[in-house]
């Protein structure tokens, strides 16, 4: 098919997230057609940056050789074949990966991750984290600890329980009525502190709101779920030191688990391998997916520990098994697709080689921050936004209708770069491997189309 063809029949069979089709159906799409690198290719032949790594699941660059031929050589035995009462390799390798990894990662820290429950995406394998910590105290005979404490402007999905558990208002609020309760501590956003605190007087007001929250509900609270020092659908934001470490000890104090959704920052986006280790905090559930194949096969995995699983061991008439399960689960492919994406971190070096690409994002960001339309900018490694605001000493926001948020990555667009925006928040996400010289286009692109719509 050509262009035209391609385009005329998008917009009459294909229904796409997160946007709302009547604009859509108004715009020429962007068919793309080939990935190399950190860059994509549209069916017309023009080649964009891709400056939030199709969605931030790109991690070593576009048509990476190396997962590439871990893909075809699976191909040559077999592509799928069910774990429901069977196993298969490449899903036992990459699970004797992962969890070398996470020993490595948290050396020396309990509790240990020691169990791989395999799924297909972010919103799947949180599923499975809250069932998972439900049954747990089911198992312990604590049957009244059926709900969950989430952050405000948090984000896990967009599957019930998922949804249940997320608090960003303009995604969630529809489907209340769907909705299972759950308690809502105030998010650690400092620029916007739903507190009225300030950074130099505040000592986390807001995890000393959490803590009264789980001194008050611990009996009813299976789980703590919170996304790690990044809330990145939220806006992309940043949290405080010591507040992770602060959630940690909460949950211990109270006696209740903790579940870390690493979906976007695992995997070296925020310059460790998970965000978890930066504060040297180990979760009782942990889960992942998006860069975990590189972008290349739906796959996600919930680990657990020891203590947890053993939860669930018991006689058949029992029923404590664990009844969850997808089709898909531990796909092979997938799992080959892993296993080489975990290699290319220790074959390249790729955190050793992220260290200078972040000091450079964090001075070109310095430089946007005196932009007179920018409120805030913020990152924690390779994760970054950067808040647009119609006046900067206030802090107001430009309204949702102006869409200066797509403005900007329209004019980006112009210039070769592909965004996706959060609202009037700027998203800053390319892929890990992206080069010095690419990194300072996508940034300096950035700021020029900043000065173009608002100035």
């Amino acid at each position: 098919m050509n262009d035209s063809v391609l385009a005329d029949s998008d917009k009459k069979f294909i229904w796409h997230p997160f946007t709302q089709m009547k604009g859509w159906a108004e715009e020429k799409p962007i068919i793309i057609k080939e990935g190399r690198g950190c860059f994509l290719k549209e069916s017309s032949g023009r080649w964009y940056l891709d400056a939030v790594s199709s969605l931030w699941v790109n991690i070593h660059g576009h048509r990476k050789k190396e997962i590439d031929d871990a893909i075809i050589a699976q191909l040559g035995s077999i592509a799928h074949s069910t774990l429901l009462g069977l196993s298969n390799g490449p899903a036992i390798v990459y699970a004797e990966k992962l969890i070398q990894l996470t020993s490595r990662s948290f050396y020396g820290l309990a509790p240990r991750l020691s169990k791989v429950f395999y799924s297909d995406n972010g919103s799947t394998a949180v599923e499975v984290a809250l069932k998972m910590a439900f049954q747990y105290w089911t198992h312990k005979g604590e049957k009244k600890r059926h709900s969950f404490l989430s952050l405000k402007n948090g984000y896990h999905g967009d599957t019930l329980g998922a949804v249940s558990v997320g608090g960003i208002d303009i995604f969630h609020d529809t489907f209340k009525p769907l909705l299972f309760k759950t308690f809502k501590a105030p998010a650690p956003f400092c620029y916007r502190c739903e507190l009225g605190k300030g950074p130099s007087v505040c000592s986390l007001a807001c995890l000393n709101t959490a803590g009264e929250i789980l001194k008050e509900h611990k009996n009813e609270i299976a789980a703590v779920i919170v996304e790690p020092l990044v809330q990145a659908a939220g806006g992309m934001l940043v949290w405080p030191e010591g507040y992770l470490k602060g959630i940690r000890e909460l949950c211990d104090r109270y006696d209740v688990l903790l579940i870390a959704d690493e979906v976007a920052t695992g995997f070296g986006r925020t310059g460790k391998m998970f965000a978890c280790e930066h504060e040297s905090v180990v979760p009782d559930i942990m889960c992942l997916s998006k860069g975990i194949t590189n972008g290349y096969m739906p796959l996600a995995v919930t680990l657990s520990t020891d203590g947890i699983y053993d939860a669930f061991l018991g006689e058949y008439a029992e029923l404590k098994t664990f009844f969850h399960g997808h089709s898909y689960t531990g796909n092979p492919l997938a799992c080959a697709a892993a296993g080489a994406c975990i290699d290319i971190f220790e074959k390249e070096n790729t955190l050793e080689e992220l260290q200078p690409k972040i000091k450079l994002l964090e001075e070109k960001l310095s430089e946007i921050s005196e932009l007179q339309a920018i409120g805030n900018v913020r990152n924690k490694g390779m994760m970054a936004g950067i808040e647009l605001v119609k006046d900067k000493k206030s802090k107001t926001p430009y309204p949702w209708e102006d869409k200066m948020g797509w403005k900007v990555a329209g004019k980006a667009r112009e210039k070769g770069v592909l965004m996706r925006p959060l609202g009037n928040v700027l998203v800053v996400m390319p892929p890990l491997s992206i080069s010095a010289d690419n990194l300072s286009y996508l940034m300096d692109t950035i700021k020029k189309s900043i000065i173009s719509v608002t100035v």
